[in-house]
């Protein structure tokens, strides 16, 4: 079952080659961060001016400090939504690394998989990473809405584009495209349920940044069991 497939991926996170991919996705989080936030602080002083004439009090200065320094919080709120793009790019650098990690230890038995080149999996995340923003672009539209419920219409609409993703790449190594479209199709319910087990945890700081690996070690599992279990019957 789906919270086994989990586990078995958290039992494995000390594996050296899962605490490679997790600097290596770290790195590509914070470096998002910083990027965003040195986009931010450069707009800043570019419009906003050293000091403003409020009425009765006379000149303020230091305004553009004080927003620089403001920024610092807000960056790491939009972290919640910036994850979700990071789990989308960790598809196309890391995802074969971490299901060859679960493969090796869990199914050696396994022949040799026929993984996608680097560069189609780095396309396909481009263009799933296009398909994500314009989701959530059109989410934004829902949100207000959808008043308490918002946090749940973001975590299944990501948890539908990460779970199809994940389990894409992961199927398209030992199926190839067409098996993994008919796979997923067959079990389109329980990856879109795994997918959004696994993008609401990205919307908590510090946690978020365990999610793309234990992400990809799960829809590896996820495969493998579901491949094992067959077409459903009719």
């Amino acid at each position: 079952m789906m919270p086994g497939d989990f586990f078995r991926a958290l039992g494995q996170l000390g594996d050296p080659r899962f605490r490679g991919v997790l600097w290596r996705g770290i790195g590509l989080t914070v470096a998002l961060l910083v990027a965003v936030y040195v986009l931010v602080l450069n707009a800043i002083r570019a419009f906003v001016p050293d000091q403003v004439i409020l009425p009765w009090i006379g000149p303020v200065g230091g305004l553009d400090a004080v927003l620089s320094l403001g920024a610092v919080p807000v960056i790491l709120l939009a972290s919640v939504f910036l994850m979700v793009p990071v789990a989308s790019a960790f598809t196309g650098f890391f995802l074969e690394d971490v299901a060859e990690a679960v493969e090796d230890r869990h199914y050696p038995a396994l022949p040799a998989p026929t993984p996608a080149p680097f560069l189609t999996l780095v396309l396909e995340s481009t263009v799933f990473f296009g398909v994500l923003v314009l989701a959530n672009l059109l989410a934004l539209a829902v949100y207000p809405f959808a008043g308490p419920l918002a946090p749940v219409v973001f975590w299944a609409v990501n948890g539908y584009l990460l779970g199809r993703e994940y389990f894409t790449m992961v199927a398209m190594r030992r199926v190839g495209r067409a098996g993994a479209r008919a796979l997923r199709r067959r079990h389109a319910a329980e990856i879109w349920l795994a997918g959004t087990l696994m993008a609401a945890p990205l919307s908590v700081p510090l946690v978020n940044l365990l999610i793309p690996v234990l992400g990809a070690a799960t829809f590896t599992h996820l495969f493998h069991r579901l491949q094992a279990r067959g077409p459903s019957p009719r």
